[in-house]
């Protein structure tokens, strides 16, 4: 549908509904420049202010002057605002289509590298301290601790599980063959324990039901995402902020996985002794039963033990 000439999407954002608000008062160029967003959100948000003043027709301080009309401090937090509106927009194709065009084969190596670097950069910056030291907390109150992370979010969750067993008795990592099996391990959960939700661009509705499914049965929730306005936010009481990269043909989970890290290192910290005394207990069954060297060093053993039988021929 339109309003006011502006193509309008059924699920709107905030960028959205300022553009809607101002676009009567808005000039010329103006307007060019909403209906050109509004129509073209996911191609506009790779643009520069110059780039995109050359594609609608306009000059760059044009672009300018219209995001702060809409309220933004500048065209970076105007782009910030889009970067949101196409987050969860992007399909698989566009998103590689997207990837290639930016970087050179030479160049991806170096490329990645830096981007993950950044990420961790802009990770540590805006992090919430308080929401962290809240989420160690939270689970260290915790009668039960559940966990749950959807197709590439699913290593991380497997990642927090296992650490968190480590210290913990009461840690459920949830298998996300369907909904309902979520549902079937949750079906005690309560205002005692807590869930780990993990999502990321494009985000799991199977990840989302099940938050909400423990936020209605008044469990703590605590989410692992991407930004203050992902809709796994909409049922958590903390909320652990780390930058993905949306536009990627492979997701870039490295800062989640830094944030993931801090957080096993915090509560480790937290159940010192009890953290010592499983892998003082671990070290003996992996010593008693060769989980680990002695089956490497048998191996080698038998290989030194036939090359002499032979030398000795």
């Amino acid at each position: 549908m339109k309003q006011n000439g502006v193509k309008v999407m059924a699920n709107t954002n905030d960028l959205l509904n300022r553009i809607n608000s101002k676009y009567s008062a808005m000039s010329k160029g103006q307007k060019l420049l909403a209906a050109y967003i509004t129509d073209n959100y996911d191609k506009a948000v790779f643009l520069t202010a110059a780039k995109m003043g050359e594609t609608v027709g306009v000059s760059e301080s044009t672009v300018v002057r219209f995001a702060m009309n809409l309220g933004y401090k500048g065209y970076p937090e105007f782009q910030k605002a889009l970067e949101e509106l196409v987050r969860n927009k992007l399909n698989s194709v566009q998103r590689m289509e997207v990837t290639y065009g930016r970087i050179s084969q030479s160049k991806i190596l170096e490329s990645v590298l830096q981007s993950d670097a950044d990420k961790l950069k802009t990770t540590l910056e805006k992090i919430d301290h308080n929401a962290f030291e809240l989420a160690v907390d939270t689970i260290l109150e915790a009668k039960n601790i559940y966990v749950v992370g959807i197709r590439s979010c699913a290593p991380l969750a497997s990642f927090l599980s296992f650490y968190l067993n480590l210290m913990f008795d009461n840690v459920r990592l949830l298998h996300t063959n369907s909904s309902s099996e979520i549902f079937e391990q949750m079906v005690r959960i309560d205002e005692n324990d807590v869930i780990i939700g993990i999502s990321f661009p494009r985000y799991s509705m199977r990840t989302l039901k099940a938050l909400e499914f423990a936020n209605n049965r008044n469990a703590k929730v605590i989410t692992i995402t991407d930004s203050v306005h992902s809709p796994m936010n909409l049922y958590s009481s903390c909320n652990l902020i780390a930058d993905s990269d949306m536009a990627s043909i492979v997701d870039s989970l490295v800062a989640p996985l830094s944030v993931i890290n801090a957080l096993i290192v915090a509560l480790c910290m937290k159940k010192q002794k009890e953290v010592a005394k499983t892998l003082t207990m671990l070290e003996e069954i992996w010593d008693e039963y060769q989980v680990y060297e002695n089956d490497e060093i048998d191996y080698i053993d038998d290989s030194i033990k036939i090359h002499y039988a032979k030398l000795e021929d």
